[in-house]
């Protein structure tokens, strides 16, 4: 990817928008689902699922069966995966092509402790749903009630969090306050830039649900910085008084699933040498590639007007999109890493590649001091 220019066309992207809903076994993912099948305002949405059986679709919601497509009152319609994600996406857009169905984006439901990563490089890398879908998000439920305790046993839940652009906490109203708090405290520490939501009412309208990567042509600067930039606690003035209970730290158990898991983030004033940012990325991806969940930013090159925003799933990277619509003075880089099994000075020293002018990997025989 490091390598590939920037893509110059500033033609709409017409690719299929696809957004991934996970979270853990019973997250509320079925009441989520059936919510947003139920907005008649929403665009038409394919939901693709693992099984109808499993996902109990609101059966009042349903206008009819054709074949292995269940249609909804309110224009959507649904599948379930047979065979693999690219056989069943490709049949799709097939018949959409052929007028049978018609749909504008694509919802992939996983399975309860399904790892988002495999997903989202079988998007990148099927030569069809390359060229026909975009990745547009991923939306990580977490029950309040039970979401620690699994936590605490599941990694593939702490990766799911790690890996969301948008962390729905549902069943809130069944916790304390300051259990919901401790909660989001514990998720804001595995996912620095993923926005946490409560599962109000309305919370599935499409305003919060889509649109959520910055990889876009059309991305607006606020967009785009809020994408790369850590957010702010829910509550940043909730325990001002002192009168509220510290969230308490996880336990021993917790910590050793979500310490595997770090996330450090970086702005640059200056814009970056090419050479300079090409090295870091390729020496970061062929000592690290297997443990980077996921990797993005918005990068300003010496001798480029406009910056260009990346994003990678391990060694799988999304074609660069310069980012048109800049405007104003700030031309500040920043970039996220999110990684497994890598600590946080490792991180950050290979971050500190950046800061350099040129970068000269003789320096160091140590190759983790070489990508740091």
């Amino acid at each position: 990817m490091s390598n590939a220019p920037p893509r110059q066309d500033a033609t709409p992207d017409q690719r299929t928008p696809v957004t991934v809903l996970t979270g853990f076994l019973g997250a509320g993912k079925t009441t989520f689902l059936n919510a947003i099948l139920s907005d008649k305002s929403a665009q038409r949405i394919a939901v693709i699922v693992n099984e109808f059986g499993e996902v109990g679709l609101d059966h009042d919601l349903i206008e009819a069966f054709e074949g292995d497509i269940v249609l909804m009152q309110s224009g959507c319609l649904c599948c379930s995966i047979r065979g693999d994600l690219s056989k069943t996406i490709g049949a799709l857009l097939t018949r959409r092509t052929m007028g049978d169905v018609q749909f504008d984006r694509i919802v992939i439901e996983t399975t309860g402790l399904a790892d988002p990563g495999p997903i989202l490089q079988t998007l990148l890398v099927d030569p069809l749903l390359a060229r026909n879908t975009r990745m547009d998000g991923v939306v990580t439920l977490v029950d309040a009630v039970n979401g620690p305790a699994t936590l605490d046993t599941q990694f593939e839940a702490v990766s799911q969090v790690a890996m969301a652009d948008l962390l729905v906490l549902s069943k809130h109203d069944l916790v304390t306050a300051d259990r919901a708090a401790r909660i989001e405290t514990r998720l804001r520490a595995l996912n620095q830039t993923a926005p946490i939501i409560r599962g109000t009412d309305g919370v599935a309208t499409p305003d919060r649900l889509w649109g959520l990567s910055g990889l876009r042509h059309d991305t607006s600067l606020q967009h785009a910085v809020a994408w790369t930039t850590p957010q702010p606690d829910a509550d940043p003035l909730s325990n001002l008084s002192g009168l509220a209970t510290p969230a308490k730290p996880p336990p021993a158990a917790a910590a050793m699933h979500d310490a595997r898991i770090s996330s450090v983030s970086i702005a640059l004033d200056a814009p970056l040498e090419d050479a300079v940012f090409d090295t870091w990325l390729d020496t970061l991806i062929a000592l690290k590639g297997p443990d980077i969940l996921r990797v993005k930013g918005i990068v300003f090159l010496k001798g480029m007007a406009a910056p260009f925003a990346f994003h990678g799933v391990q060694h799988v990277f999304d074609p660069p999109v310069p980012l048109k619509n800049w405007t104003g003075d700030d031309r500040r880089s920043r970039i996220v890493v999110i990684a497994r099994d890598m600590d946080r000075p490792e991180l950050q020293r290979s971050l500190d590649m950046l800061r350099a002018e040129r970068v000269d990997l003789d320096q160091s025989d140590d190759p983790v001091e070489a990508a740091g």
